[in-house]
């Protein structure tokens, strides 16, 4: 009762007291709700073979609420009174089916039967009218025993030919002449008719093609004797599991059979008809509501039966046989809600009882994570869980990701008019998310994810100025093209106007928001926007990475430990902005300040790693020298201190841990002496069992600083990939609108009326199925992976465990194996 009261309200995660002993003293009572669960599995699969009958599901919390009217006892007695029900139904139906069957195949067989006498009749009736000739080739081609004396008895004792006819499947047809063929040695001749109508299996319910065989073979038996090759025959056909049927003996008996076999079938159809209503009315009650608003009575016995497995489950994990105990975690907010929940309870449950007791003792292990999440959040925070669970602690990039995820994508995917189609998707998935969520699952699971991604991708399209490769001119242009008539395909040098103010002093700047649509379609614009996207791309990349390392600083005051503080996290900010933050500010410094000879960012920034001389500075000769030697001081700083300084400390512990008199330090006084002191006393033993091996320690270090050093370089360009998508999918956009509708636009009218129309219809399904299909999930995974390892590489640590309470709700949801 108090299991079933904590999984319905609260959030509890119980430790498996018994995992040492490996016992488990509710083994009985799972295994039988594991009958339980495979009597469900064949009532729905008996259900499914129903026509039009459909389990009605998804309506958990309706049962939640009603969960009490259910019992263990009474559920497993009518699951098992129904499950012999439907097994006898099957029987009967499986009997009944099978007869028919029998009935149907040798009315087949009867109906062969009486087609070939009567071509036999028919091919006699014309042997009269032969003429002489044919009279002559008769005569010819009889056997010379015929005129002996005793001629006719010997043949009719060594030519006498027999039959077996029965029902085959057409798929073993083929088999089953070839082995009649080799068995025989070619003595046989087999013939087969296709029955039309398929058949339905008693066995497995499917239908079935089958033909009927007739095989012809030479029999020297005499009286009821059965010759060898009769009997060959017969243990080929029982390998092959066919049925064989007596052949009629003349048409008239024949056609006497067929009368009979007639009115047989006819009455073993109705007795399954009747019978097949009479599973319909069985499988009614199973079907129905359960309760206005409620589940089909057979989904709610299964999410009943999944609850009680939980619960039973849930008992294995304690401890003791009246009292039970158990280890568990639980969100330090809800503790107060728990013990007043068990308080609350104790007047329903008699003389029962459950009792909350917190331990401020450290922890046998690190405590499990508990994220809060939302629906909105819940997409973002499995990205970052794919990559592994932050510590309990440990700074979450989710909380980042739910904003710089579908920014960097945008960057990537900037455009106005592929955005707001992405949007839109997104908003519809929103507006119908109740409809969709259990019928597209995944399109609901990202709605929010889309919705996002489809903002930045328009906002980040009105930056770039782009439509579908368009420009947009909401504001008046900085440049203008000179005066005077210009001749076709001429090209023409703009100019900027007079009041815009070039240099930047204080006068009226460059247009407002965006790009300038004055360089769209410009000879020099792909070069423009190469620049501006190449440095937009790098700023990010830096500004990401610092961030990432802002959060490290945060880890290390969390964790209390200055050691990293100090030997890890401020000579990797040094190294960073002394270098790299420094590029960055050359980037804006020369964007905002307009020089007569601009210098080049790379050669500086080669000059200032390479201790050469600049020829064109900047900001002078001094300061990159200064950063730089900063810069090269941090790496020496990662390297060495850390590593000595944990010798020096695991020295000085070695010494307080030896004492005065040798001794390990562990006295045995009078106090109190609990199982929780034994526990603390054991973890405190195993840390003093662990070895410390500098050489260990040094070589991670090593690995450490150069991982950093080299990943900053390589984590910079990586983030180049925004600029490089970016390009692709401006021109990608580009080259689609150019080659189907503006081409259509050229044809002289009303061709062009004609060809916009189709052309339409080609750039509509281009751009669906490349910009909005293969493009959007190529942003998508790069995106991903600058969040994995270019961003959380710098401080995120991944060594966490989940949090996984007792819920009823998530072990309702969990999809089924």
């Amino acid at each position: 009762q108090f299991i079933d009261l904590i999984g319905h309200k609260t959030k509890m995660q119980f430790e498996d007291m018994n995992a040492r002993e490996l016992t488990r003293p509710y083994k009985k009572y799972v295994q039988r709700i594991d009958e339980m669960e495979r009597i469900l599995r064949f009532l729905t699969e008996e259900l499914s073979r129903v026509p039009d009958a459909d389990i009605i599901k998804n309506n958990t919390e309706k049962f939640l609420s009603h969960a009490e009217d259910y019992k263990l006892d009474e559920v497993e007695a009518r699951l098992k009174q129904t499950y012999q029900e439907f097994v006898r139904l099957k029987e009967n139906n499986s009997a009944l089916l099978a007869k028919r069957n029998e009935a149907l195949e040798e009315r087949y067989v009867v109906q062969t039967a009486v087609a070939s006498m009567a071509n036999v009749q028919h091919s006699s009736n014309s042997s009269h009218n032969r003429s002489v000739d044919d009279d002559f080739e008769f005569s010819a081609s009889r056997s010379l025993l015929d005129d002996e004396e005793g001629g006719s008895h010997r043949r009719s004792i060594e030519t006498m030919f027999s039959n077996i006819a029965g029902v085959i499947a057409q798929v073993d047809q083929d088999r089953f002449a070839r082995t009649l063929f080799r068995a025989t040695r070619g003595n046989t001749f087999t013939h087969f008719q296709q029955i039309f109508d398929p058949m339905m299996d008693p066995k497995t319910g499917t239908e079935v093609h089958k033909s009927v065989f007739v095989i012809y073979f030479q029999d020297n038996r005499m009286g009821s004797q059965i010759s060898a090759m009769s009997e060959r025959i017969q243990k080929i056909c029982s390998s092959y599991g066919v049925n064989t049927y007596r052949w009629p003996g003349s048409k008239q008996a024949a056609q006497d059979r067929l009368n009979s076999l007639q009115v047989q079938v006819a009455d073993q159809h109705r007795l399954l008809m009747g019978h097949e209503e009479f599973m319909l009315s069985e499988a009614k009650s199973l079907l129905e509501r359960s309760r206005p608003g409620g589940n089909s009575v057979i989904e709610d016995w299964r999410l009943f039966c999944k609850k009680e497995k939980a619960i039973y489950a849930t008992l294995n994990l304690f401890e003791g046989d009246m009292n039970l105990r158990a280890n568990c975690w639980y969100p330090a907010a809800q503790e107060q809600q728990i013990q007043a929940l068990l308080s609350s309870s104790l007047a329903q449950a008699g003389q029962n009882s459950a009792v909350l007791i917190a331990h401020r003792t450290p922890a046998r292990h690190s405590p499990p994570t508990y994220i809060r999440k939302n629906e909105f959040t819940c997409i973002f925070q499995d990205l970052v869980d794919t990559y592994g669970l932050p510590n309990y602690g440990e700074a979450n990039p989710a909380l980042f990701t739910v904003v710089t995820f579908p920014f960097l994508f945008g960057v990537m995917y900037g455009d106005v008019g592929h955005g707001a189609m992405l949007l839109s998707v997104g908003l519809y998935a929103v507006w119908k998310a109740e409809d969709l969520k259990h019928k597209v699952p995944e399109l609901y699971y990202a709605r929010y994810i889309l919705v996002m991604m489809g903002l930045f991708a328009v906002y980040v399209g009105f930056l770039y100025n782009d439509f579908f490769s368009l420009g947009f001119s909401f504001f008046t242009s900085r440049w203008v093209a000179p005066e005077g008539d210009h001749k076709p395909g001429q090209a023409v040098t703009y100019h900027p106007e007079p009041w815009f103010d070039t240099k930047n002093e204080g006068g009226i700047g460059p247009y407002p928001f965006g790009v300038d649509p004055a360089w769209h379609g410009a000879s020099n614009e792909l070069i423009y926007m190469n620049s501006m996207k190449m440095k937009i791309s790098v700023i990010l990349g830096v500004v990401q990475m610092m961030v990432g390392l802002l959060l490290r600083i945060a880890n290390a005051i969390h964790d209390n430990s200055p050691l990293d503080f100090i030997c890890e996290c401020v000579p990797m900010m040094i190294f960073m902005v002394c270098f790299f933050g420094f590029m960055d500010y050359m980037i804006l410094y020369k964007w905002v300040n307009a020089m007569p000879n601009p210098p080049s960012i790379i050669n500086s920034l080669i000059a200032m790693a390479m201790w050469g001389e600049d020829t064109n500075p900047m900001l002078g000769t001094s300061l990159p020298r200064i950063l730089m030697g900063t810069s090269l001081l941090a790496i020496p700083w990662m390297l060495i201190p850390k590593p000595l300084i944990k010798l020096w400390q695991h020295k000085q512990e070695m010494k307080n841990r030896s004492g005065p008199n040798g001794s390990n330090g562990h006295g045995h006084g009078h106090g109190h002496y609990s199982p929780i002191d034994e526990e603390a006393c054991s973890i405190e033993d195993l840390e003093e069992g662990e070895e410390f091996d500098f050489g260990e320690l040094a070589i991670h270090q090593v690995i450490e600083t150069i991982e950093y050093v080299l990943g900053t370089v390589s984590h910079t360009a990586s983030y180049l990939r925004l600029w490089a998508l970016s390009l692709a999918h401006q021109q990608l956009s580009v080259v689609f609108l150019s080659m189907t509708l503006l081409g259509g636009m050229t044809q002289p009218f009303p061709l062009n009326v004609i060809t916009c129309y189709f052309y339409f219809a080609l750039w509509f399904i281009i751009t669906l199925g490349i910009l909005l299909g293969m493009d959007v999930l190529e942003c998508f995974l790069h995106v991903l992976r600058l969040h994995w390892v270019e961003f959380q590489s710098k401080f995120y640590k991944a060594e966490g465990s989940a949090f996984e309470p007792f819920c009823h709700r998530a072990v309702l949801h969990q999809k089924e194996d």
